[in-house]
C-alpha cells in the first residue's frame, strides 16, 4: 500500500468518526430536550419529530452513504430545533380552579 492512500484512509477515518461523534452528541442533545419538554408537557404533535429523528439515525436507509452522516447530523438539527420551538401545552383550566388571575 502506498503512503498517499495510507494517508487518505486515515483522514477519511477520522472525518466519518468526528461526524459520528457529532451525530451520537445531536442524538443526547434530542433526548435531552424531549425529556425536557415531556416535563413541561410536550405537544403530541412533536412526538413523531423526534422518533422519525431517531429512525433516520439508525435506519441504513440515508440520503448520503452512512460512512458520511452529514444528513443524519441534518436531520437530528431540524428535529432538535423543532422540538425546542414547540411550546408547551397549558393544563386546560376548570371552573373549580376559579376564576383567572388578573393580567392573565
Amino acid at each position: 500500500m502506498s503512503t498517499e492512500l495510507t494517508v487518505l484512509l486515515v483522514c477519511a477515518a477520522v472525518l466519518a468518526a468526528a461526524t459520528l461523534a457529532v451525530a451520537i452528541v445531536l442524538l443526547i442533545r434530542l433526548v435531552r430536550t424531549r425529556r425536557a419538554l415531556r416535563r413541561a408537557g410536550l405537544p403530541v404533535e412533536r412526538q413523531w419529530v423526534f422518533w422519525g429523528a431517531v429512525a433516520y439515525l439508525v435506519l441504513p436507509a440515508d440520503l448520503l452513504p452512512d460512512p458520511v452522516y452529514l444528513d443524519d447530523i441534518g436531520v437530528l438539527l431540524l428535529a432538535l430545533r423543532s422540538m425546542r420551538s414547540a411550546r408547551p401545552t397549558r393544563p386546560a383550566r376548570s371552573a373549580a380552579d376559579g376564576p383567572p388571575a388578573p393580567g392573565r
